[in-house]
């Protein structure tokens, strides 16, 4: 449990820093009661993850229906820290026993509960890797694509309202690649229609990204770099909610660049899908 514990330490000094950031101009009340609350969900993570050395080694000396029946209960009640010890110890101490793929199976659910993303994705590609073929392999699949989902969102942000589409959407991506995977490779699965409302989400996510990055070169006048990333949001995640702002920057891109037949193209597309939009009156 080492290592969990250095986790959740570092996850906590970066929640310091986090906080120390972005409340540095909010009330010091509020301040106060985010430290708070990071503090207190540290030492709740703390306690959970703890176990004593009886708990420890009766874990040793259990058999392996035991350890399953005992994984099974807690997963029931919710103590995924303590359904993981009891799935890892039948994982290394009996790799083939009568519960081995429904173990994994387990693993992969215990650790995004958990969210710890290292070790679901991991236990993911190894289950795809050693059962291609199994019943549930989309089951797997989706997983995938929620892991790497829950890792590209931060519950922080959201309580404080922040708005971090900027950041990297390598993981996005990914857990755009997997539901895709899913949806293609298993149409008829019954998680494909989750999968697809998922990828919407994220397609507007991915878009949003590429419209801050074009943003930012319209501010380093590079005109030519921001109409391209503006023109990819067109091609690439058509009808999302950036769509307009991705004409309105093509149209700008192209006007300082003096290419104003490209501009009037622009416009006319502009005038069709928005034509309440201010740069038609201009």
């Amino acid at each position: 449990m080492l290592s969990v514990t250095i986790e959740l330490f570092l996850f906590y000094i970066e929640m310091e820093k986090f906080l120390t950031i972005t409340l540095k101009e909010s009330n010091l009340s509020m301040h106060k009661f985010a430290k708070g609350a990071v503090v207190g969900l540290f030492s709740l993570a703390i306690a959970a993850c703890s176990s004593s050395p009886e708990e420890d080694l009766k874990v040793k000396k259990s058999s392996p229906d035991i350890l399953y029946s005992q994984a099974r209960t807690s997963m029931e009640l919710g103590n995924f820290s303590k359904a993981v010890r009891s799935l890892e110890a039948l994982d290394s101490r009996y790799p083939f026993g009568p519960h081995k793929t429904q173990v994994q199976l387990d693993l992969i659910f215990a650790y995004y509960k958990l969210d710890d993303a290292a070790s679901g994705i991991a236990n993911i590609d190894r289950f795809i890797r050693l059962n291609p073929t199994h019943k549930d392999i989309d089951y797997v699949y989706y997983m995938r694509g929620l892991v790497n989902m829950q890792s590209d969102n931060y519950m922080f942000h959201d309580m404080l309202d922040i708005d971090r589409t900027d950041r990297d959407p390598k993981v996005a991506q990914d857990a755009f690649n997997d539901f895709d995977r899913l949806i293609k490779s298993y149409p008829k699965s019954k998680y494909a229609p989750d999968a697809a409302k998922r990828m919407l989400y994220l397609k507007n996510r991915l878009a949003k990204y590429s419209i801050n990055v074009a943003e930012y070169y319209i501010k380093m006048n590079a005109w030519s770099a921001a109409s391209t990333r503006a023109q990819s949001v067109m091609e690439t995640y058509p009808g999302t909610t950036s769509t307009e702002r991705a004409l309105e920057i093509m149209a700008e891109a192209y006007g300082e660049l003096g290419q104003e037949k490209l501009r009037e193209n622009v416009l006319s597309v502009m005038k069709i899908n928005f034509p309440n939009n201010k740069m038609l009156s201009r």
